[in-house]
């Protein structure tokens, strides 16, 4: 029986691997959960706290409903890895110059995590559609890239065309980290931008200091997309 975290509680609630975080009844946008939750909006894939253009995000949310045949977010239960697709789905911009700078903060995070500088890179907090109304289920914490791919496929800017129109959009390699729960302490201390404090989970100083990916045993069961293990090429 999966667990669910009723909307009122949320403010006080902790992040549990495939629990439901339930919307609320107002009809409108303050139903979203994610926000009351752990804060960074209530609206797109991306929400964060922080900005993107200065590179000094304290967490980014990446919420997918895993149901574009376009851009297909996946979960892999083998690997412990996440696909996701950033947010320049549609011609008439460049890569990075998206409203809310989702494809920035991934150019960021990869290109700081290619250079060593995994203490720049905010933890990512993994949400999918959940089952009724605005509910979300909380899938885990992320950090880009994955043991094994190497730097040239982590992070691939991949070409589309729509209404004749060629764009780019990136295709992002994540690792949903050993850490079944996440406790409030350490959500209220990252929305103060303490990342590294005596209740961060311990995977996640592991992969800070070392660069060490421990990737979760058991991915979820509930409308998720399935894969062997994670594409090696890109087609256009």
């Amino acid at each position: 029986m999966r667990k669910t975290f009723l909307f009122q509680d949320l403010g006080e609630s902790d992040l549990l691997i495939d629990a439901t975080y339930a919307g609320g009844t107002k009809g409108n946008a303050s139903d979203d959960p994610i926000d009351r939750v752990v804060g960074g909006g209530n609206q797109g894939g991306f929400r964060y706290l922080g900005s993107p253009r200065n590179n000094d995000l304290k967490l980014c949310v990446l919420y997918s409903e895993l149901r574009d045949p376009d851009w297909p977010d996946e979960l892999n239960t083998e690997s412990g890895t996440f696909v996701y697709y950033g947010d320049n789905k549609k011609p008439g911009h460049e890569l990075h110059e998206t409203r809310r700078g989702g494809n920035l903060i991934l150019r960021n995070a990869f290109e700081d995590l290619h250079n060593g500088r995994r203490t720049r890179i905010p933890p990512f907090l993994i949400f999918t559609k959940g089952e009724t109304g605005r509910a979300v289920i909380f899938r885990g914490l992320a950090v880009p890239g994955a043991s094994g791919i190497p730097q040239t496929e982590d992070l691939v800017a991949i070409w589309k065309t729509k209404a004749g129109q060629r764009f780019q959009n990136y295709r992002a390699i994540f690792t949903i980290l050993d850490v079944p729960s996440i406790p409030r302490v350490w959500l209220n201390e990252l929305r103060r931008g303490d990342r590294l404090s005596e209740n961060a989970p311990k995977p996640w100083v592991k992969w800070i200091n070392g660069g060490a990916y421990t990737p979760y045993p058991g991915l979820y069961s509930v409308g998720v997309r399935y894969h062997r293990r994670p594409p090696t090429t890109i087609a256009s």
